[in-house]
């Protein structure tokens, strides 16, 4: 993901990418994001609906550990989560199945040389 999309989610979600600079051992974050620019509003709807339901059930919100593609669809790692937060990180992760990584228009997820990656018709062969 570009770098000021980088930027813009960590202002945003302070809490949730507090541990960016920690050390490997402990977070993955100091790679960034690790999927296309397509998936940024995606992490950024998902990033409100984890603060949404943390203040709804009164906990604290999760630190996430690792944002990637992987087999074609978002993986969230967080840590300190709850049920339901996971549900709605799951929700997001079937979401990105039907969204180009690449631009966010709608796509599907596709082999490419024993890769699976989620794109739109447009981008179906990067």
């Amino acid at each position: 993901m570009r770098k000021d999309l980088t930027t813009q989610l960590y202002l945003r979600f302070p809490n949730i990418f507090k541990g960016l600079n920690k050390p490997l051992t402990d977070s993955l974050m100091v790679f960034g994001f690790e999927c296309g620019d397509g998936w940024y509003d995606l992490i950024y709807q998902l990033c409100e609906e984890i603060e949404k339901q943390s203040l709804l059930e009164d906990v604290c919100v999760p630190e996430a550990i690792q944002v990637k593609e992987k087999f074609g669809e978002l993986r969230f790692y967080v840590s300190g989560t709850t049920s339901s937060i996971l549900d709605v990180i799951e929700d997001a992760a079937d979401k990105s199945e039907k969204i180009c990584e690449i631009c966010g228009q709608p796509g599907i997820t596709l082999e490419n040389r024993g890769w699976l990656k989620t794109r739109c018709e447009k981008h179906k062969n990067e």
